[in-house]
């Protein structure tokens, strides 16, 4: 047990080491050139993970090995429950109708096609292909590291799937701006924003790229960004009903057992509390700084288990497959947005 009598005093010395990642992280993060890009702490925690991973691993020693696993399945658990505090349903109400149709459509396509586009016409294995399609189709890192305890996929393979948010999520923050500003899109400001919030990947690529088209755009893209967010809490649940019901080996009318996420109910549940504004502003404000940082420390941790050595055998094909999702996300989102919006 990693918090027995004999090992806790090691399980978190894994966990302060982890936590000092999570710092240099937070601290890198307030760079202009990472806060320009829309870069946030998680994927700069997770880079400099695989960095040691990939360097001195071997000089860790094994005894605190339980505190980083901690932090990349409990600490990452806990996180995403306490991410619920980000939203009310208030922020689905001031969006209206609208962003609730494009967020639900766009999260459920561009999973449904990142699914079968990744496993039947890449050969992508089905782990990859989740996390990959979960990124691209709700909230980039924090979904993937959402999902990762559902699927119990492998380290690597979760930061295969981060990769390719940071990717295409950074190229549609450029990118999205450009097209409103050279009027190919024929949004209004509101109607932009609710495209930029239901297709863009990050919530800090959606933040930056609202605000380089104005404040209209930016403040209906947050609230539809957080649509997508909420939308997690169903997905995980929908995602492990289905995972127990196909798993391999499962005759014919036997009973499958469920595996209920747990957190992603709880995340719903903080939401709904949240909701109720019982909370003084600044509370809220801390508890979502410390949800960061915890985050933070899960993206380090699953960088340190990350061994650049298992890439090699998945070669492009989760580019290829993120790439085809980013321009479902840009032409089906516009059409989407275009009839719903």
């Amino acid at each position: 047990m990693a918090f027995s009598k004999e090992n806790r005093a090691n399980t978190f010395s894994g966990i302060l080491f982890v936590a000092l990642f999570a710092m240099a992280a937070t601290y890198l993060a307030e760079f202009k050139v990472f806060k320009e890009l829309g870069i946030s702490p998680l994927i700069i925690g997770i880079v400099i993970g695989m960095f040691y991973a990939n360097t001195l691993r071997n000089k860790l020693p094994q005894e605190w090995v339980p505190g980083i696993i901690f932090s990349t399945k409990t600490l990452l658990r806990a996180a995403i429950v306490f991410y619920g505090f980000r939203l009310t349903f208030q922020n689905i109400a001031e969006v209206g109708i609208a962003g609730i149709v494009v967020s639900t459509i766009m999260v459920a396509t561009t999973f449904i096609i990142g699914y079968y586009v990744g496993v039947k016409f890449l050969g992508l294995d089905r782990d990859t292909s989740i996390l990959t399609s979960a990124g691209s189709s709700i909230c980039g890192a924090a979904a993937v590291l959402a999902t990762e305890p559902v699927v119990k996929a492998e380290a690597y393979k979760s930061a295969i799937a981060v990769s390719t948010v940071v990717l295409f999520g950074t190229i549609a923050m450029f990118l999205y701006p450009f097209l409103y500003k050279s009027g190919i899109l024929g949004f209004d400001p509101k109607e932009m924003g609710i495209y930029i919030g239901g297709t863009v990947h990050e919530v800090a690529h959606v933040v930056a790229a609202g605000n380089a088209v104005g404040t209209v755009t930016a403040e209906n893209a947050v609230i539809v960004k957080m649509i997508r967010v909420m939308l997690i809490a169903p997905f995980l649940l929908i995602l492990g009903f289905w995972l127990a019901k196909s798993a391999t080996g499962a005759a014919k009318g036997e009973k499958t057992k469920v595996a209920i996420p747990w957190f992603a109910v709880l995340f719903i549940a903080v939401a709904g509390f949240n909701s109720l504004d019982l909370l003084p502003k600044n509370v809220v404000n801390t508890i979502n700084e410390l949800d960061t940082f915890a985050l933070t420390m899960a993206m380090s941790a699953l960088g340190m288990e990350t061994n650049f050595s298992k890439f090699k055998g998945v070669g492009m094909k989760p580019i290829y497959l993120a790439l085809i999702l980013f321009i479902w996300l840009l032409v089906g989102g516009y059409v989407v947005t275009k009839i719903f919006a």
